[in-house]
């Protein structure tokens, strides 16, 4: 059995390769579920050969961006696009997000995959101050850009908004004229503080249990507009209760990368659909988990989704608004891109000791299919920052 020497918390330790990795099997492509609307917020890929450091335009791949979202169309997942997974604010610019939506509806609708993109406020100077006015003219911008390119849309969280607004009535306003003008249902987008600080007090107040009625509010006022909330908070327990207060036939959309394999699950009382950022390296896991459920298997769904919770929770540990560096990295050892570069040069925004537990965890998860590319590839990231025993 073969080893890699790796910078741990603990110090340089040899670790043992395992000899079966146990990756679920699956046929090359896979019905949706029926059970669940499953969306995978999916990474970009960024081009290697052109700059890509922080303040910079993003310089993107696109072939290998768009041969991702195919690849999460072939296991029967939807693709949330343009979304922080790809870097919305955090690297990727309103020029390249507004092109990435575009071509990934271009591509969605050549195979008929199910696809979601973020319509946001970013397109502002974060450096301004800004009113509602000119914050209600940027998300309508973006409004069109989405729908015409055939996604559904995702409204998301809006920094400019977080900044502006003095109250829930400000909320509603803005939001109310935006669902007002949307040709179909939405998704709305809550966004917690772990991802985003910028977004504190969202919805109209810092107190979760206040800002949860306001947004139950806007949704009952609207609900022929919104066809789910997309809801980040990683507390297992607020979400159930927001779900069980959602209007009927709203739904539920978890983005909570710490509890999803109970939250999908569900309950007596209902289950939430998902648009989760971990399931981009975890996809096929999700695509073989769903099966399952819509079988009737709960305890071969538990079997393959729980014993990816420690991948998962380090990958987004704090600060986990760079969880995304982790992503990226994993799909650079699991084969889909050549390389570890990001937009922005956020490959550099996680330490060696988080990147090399995160390698070993996700070969016991299974998320590495291929070991020995893997292990080659994670031998070459650690000599390229330095780490040379």
């Amino acid at each position: 059995m073969s080893s890699i020497l790796l910078p741990l918390a603990e110090g340089a330790v040899s670790y043992r390769l395992p000899e079966a990795v146990p990756v679920p099997g699956l046929p090359e492509r896979v019905a949706p579920a029926r059970s669940r609307t499953v969306l995978a917020a999916a990474h970009v890929v960024a081009d290697p050969a052109r700059p890509n450091g922080p303040g910079l335009p993003a310089a993107v791949d696109w072939d290998t961006t768009l041969a991702f979202r195919h690849h999460l169309w072939s296991l029967g997942l939807g693709v949330a696009d343009a979304m922080d997974t790809a870097q919305r604010g955090m690297g990727l610019d309103w020029p390249a997000t507004r092109e990435l939506i575009a071509r990934s509806g271009a591509a969605a609708r050549s195979v008929g995959g199910l696809l979601a993109c973020g319509a946001g406020t970013d397109q502002l100077d974060p450096a301004k101050a800004h009113t509602p006015k000119e914050i209600l003219a940027a998300y309508e911008e973006q409004l069109e850009v989405v729908e015409q390119s055939g996604a559904q849309v995702i409204l998301m969280a809006s920094r400019a908004l977080a900044a502006t607004a003095t109250g829930p009535e400000d909320y509603a306003e803005v939001y109310g004229r935006l669902l007002a003008q949307a040709a179909q249902p939405v998704i709305l987008h809550w966004l917690g503080t772990d991802f985003d600080a910028q977004l504190a007090g969202y919805w109209g107040s810092a107190d979760l249990d206040e800002a949860a009625a306001h947004v139950l509010a806007l949704i009952r006022d609207h609900a022929d507009k919104v066809d789910g909330i997309k809801v980040s908070l990683l507390d297992a327990d607020r979400e159930i209760a927001l779900r069980r207060a959602l209007p009927d036939g709203v739904r539920l959309y978890t983005g909570d990368d710490f509890h999803y394999p109970e939250l999908i699950l569900g309950d007596e009382q209902g289950f939430s659909h998902a648009l989760l950022g971990v399931f981009d390296p975890l996809a096929r896991h999700a695509a073989t988990a769903l099966a399952a459920l819509d079988r009737g298997d709960t305890d071969g769904y538990r079997a393959i989704l729980e014993p990816t919770l420690p991948l998962a929770r380090h990958l987004f540990a704090a600060p986990t608004r760079h969880y995304k560096t982790g992503v990226v990295l994993l799909a650079h050892l699991a084969g889909h891109q050549d390389h570890f570069a990001m937009v922005g040069g956020a490959q550099d925004h996680r330490e060696l000791t988080h990147l090399s537990r995160l390698f070993v965890l996700a070969l016991e998860a299974g998320a590495l299919p291929d070991t020995e590319l893997a292990t080659a590839r994670m031998r070459a990231v650690l000599a390229e920052r330095g780490f040379r025993p």
